[in-house]
């Protein structure tokens, strides 16, 4: 059975009735018919199992048969990861792989070395593409809701929002400060910032603007990892130690 993330379309009663992009992926990419099986789930967590009734031009039909109410959140650790923006399509394999991994919300932000800025006349596509992807990498890994994207200012201006029991910065110009200290000194938070910069790191003043955050400066090793590596890592190692991995 097919799994698709309702989006804009909206159950109503018993039935749903599919439009715009969803339908042109179930109907003309997918070539789904009349009498196929699919889940659906709505953006605060809904899921909803049913039949399609019918698949017309511009529009399908879909039968509900059982619905599951969502969760008041998902269980386990909450994570933000504060991405500096990278270049290229890095960005869509952070928020793929991050979002298998369990991240509860990315945001990124533009950093003082980011090569691509953020803000502009392409900032609603760019935002909207980011959403699609995070929704579709939510679906194939069985997450019950998708992790929210936000597209943020400066670092300043996302730390400013940021009220995390456990706060990491990840900075390759630390050297003593391991994740495993950080391990020692904290059981069990309900969640967790981290801070990755981008391409050639983040500018002295955007480091010292983390530390008076509250932020913890910590290292992974003697490697450098590339911007694109280092956020997974450290969501793997934080889902390990106080998430649900292992």
């Amino acid at each position: 059975m097919r799994s698709f993330f309702l989006g804009d379309n909206a159950v109503c009663g018993d039935s749903v009735t599919i439009t715009g992009e969803l339908y042109r992926h179930m109907a003309r990419v997918l070539r789904i018919k009349e009498g196929s099986e699919v889940e659906l789930i709505e953006n605060g967590g809904a899921r909803h199992r049913g039949t399609v009734e019918e698949v017309g031009a511009k529009k399908l039909t879909v039968r509900i048969s059982a619905s599951v109410a969502p969760s008041a959140e998902e269980p386990g650790l909450r994570i933000t990861l504060l991405q500096g923006m990278p270049k290229g399509e890095k960005l869509d394999l952070i928020l793929q792989k991050c979002t298998e991994l369990g991240v509860a919300e990315v945001v990124v932000f533009d950093a003082a070395r980011s090569v691509v800025k953020l803000h502009g006349d392409r900032s609603a596509a760019r935002l909207s593409r980011y959403e699609k992807i995070v929704q579709e990498a939510a679906r194939q890994s069985g997450r019950h809701s998708s992790p929210k994207v936000a597209l943020g200012g400066t670092l300043a201006e996302v730390l400013a929002d940021s009220s995390h029991e456990v706060k990491l910065l990840l900075y390759e110009g630390e050297e003593k400060t391991t994740l495993h200290d950080c391990f020692g000194a904290v059981v069990a938070p309900k969640s967790v910032a981290v801070v990755v910069g981008p391409e050639g790191g983040l500018a002295p003043e955007e480091v010292r603007q983390a530390l008076a955050a509250g932020f913890t400066p910590v290292t992974l090793g003697k490697r450098i990892l590339r911007t694109e590596t280092a956020g997974l890592a450290m969501l793997s190692i934080l889902q390990f130690h106080w998430g649900d991995m292992g």
